[in-house]
């Protein structure tokens, strides 16, 4: 009898085992196919699907294979929170990435509060993600805004000490987020703030906001429009003269190998603070942009870069858990530290903010150069998240 029993139990485990590596685990990708940010969601996805092969290829997470499925979020909060439910309640997918728009991100992380899932984001900028609209079920990979003004204000105060400064961001949580940031970060090194505006998310003409920023009379632009925004205020900026003997800073999705041929001369001079480039030099990072180059046909940026490595680290936090449930990932990810191209990140468990050097970069004959880097716990800032 005791036999048959140890026998019915032995078999039982190797059929839920069997079971257990034959299903896939399935990662939703919630991303801007559509929109004025489809092109950041195009390096999400060359990112996404990249490692997805590679690791695929390696036998899988803990011999499961990894299974994505899309939804175009469009930047919108609004039809983010829409394709979140679907895919939790409706796909039941195991973890989620991709958001782009940092208020889509703080919206799907109520979704996942809800649902008991856990997402991270490879692109958001917000301070909030990590900070005051920290969540449990949340994690970000890629530098927030403090980490880019950080590293933005080191250069500031010795290219340009004593620099007046004027604002230009796009209105909504990302814009005044990383306008907020680097505010305060400049005056902290002695600049003078002389003015801010905010415009429309896909905005047509920004001409109109070229009477005030004149009349400001800045040494320096900070501004934070990214995608085809930024391709339209570069441009116009131009044309209308603007950014003559203007030094331009930005965030980092500013101008990026996205959209840095359609800005063209326009981008010359171009600083921002970021947590990956390309010219990153080390055989780990020669390794992933050739492989990218190959594969995609353009070089990767930031939100490329750190949509490949989230996976990594999904990886080995389902491995050190061995299993898939939301509280044994969330512990494992919570302290992990991991390989990437850009070097070792660290999340940091009381916030969920991943540690990472900081690079600052600038556009010289059409291309990014760095100028000087930031180590990165120099750079993180500290952990302001009180609800976990």
């Amino acid at each position: 009898m005791r036999l048959n029993l140890l026998t019915t139990t032995t078999i039982a485990m190797l059929l839920a085992s069997s079971a257990y590596a034959q299903e896939t685990i399935k990662i939703g990708v919630l991303t801007p196919l559509s929109g004025t940010y489809a092109g950041i969601g195009q390096q999400v996805r060359w990112g996404i699907d990249q490692s997805v092969e590679e690791i695929n290829a390696a036998g899988g997470i803990a011999g499961r294979q990894i299974e994505l499925i899309y939804e175009d979020s469009e930047a919108n909060p609004a039809v983010a929170v829409t394709k979140a439910e679907k895919l939790f309640t409706v796909d039941n997918v195991d973890f989620l990435t991709g958001t782009v728009n940092s208020g889509a991100t703080l919206a799907v992380g109520q979704v996942a509060d809800r649902a008991d899932k856990l997402i991270a984001t490879t692109v958001s900028f917000s301070d909030a993600i990590t900070g005051s609209g920290c969540s449990p079920n949340v994690f970000r990979v890629n530098a927030r805004a403090g980490q880019q003004s950080v590293a933005l204000a080191a250069w500031l105060k010795q290219e340009k000490p004593g620099a007046k400064v004027y604002y230009l961001g796009p209105d909504y949580e990302m814009g005044r987020s990383t306008v907020a940031a680097f505010k305060e970060r400049a005056e902290s090194v002695g600049a003078t703030s002389t003015g801010e505006v905010f415009a429309p998310l896909d905005s047509k003409d920004y001409s109109q906001y070229f009477g005030q920023l004149r009349a400001a009379r800045p040494d320096v632009l900070y501004t934070s429009v990214a995608g085809n925004d930024s391709v339209r205020l570069f441009t116009q900026m131009n044309d209308f003269g603007v950014s003559e003997g203007l030094t331009i800073l930005g965030a980092s999705g500013t101008v990026t190998a996205q959209n840095i041929n359609a800005i063209g001369a326009a981008a010359e001079g171009f600083i921002t603070g970021v947590g990956y480039s390309v010219l990153i030099d080390s055989p780990e990072n020669k390794a992933f942009t050739e492989a990218f180059r190959e594969r995609n046909g353009a070089d990767p940026d930031l939100y490329g870069a750190d949509s490949y490595g989230l996976l990594f680290a999904y990886k080995a936090a389902v491995e050190a858990a061995g299993a898939t449930d939301t509280d044994s990932v969330r512990a494992a990810l919570e302290g992990l530290s991991w390989e990437t191209p850009q070097g070792t990140k660290t999340i940091r468990a009381g916030d969920h903010q991943a540690m990472q050097p900081m690079y600052v970069v600038e556009v010289k004959n059409g291309q990014f150069t760095i100028a000087r880097s930031i180590a990165g716990e120099d750079a993180i800032g500290p952990d302001t998240c009180d609800k976990f």
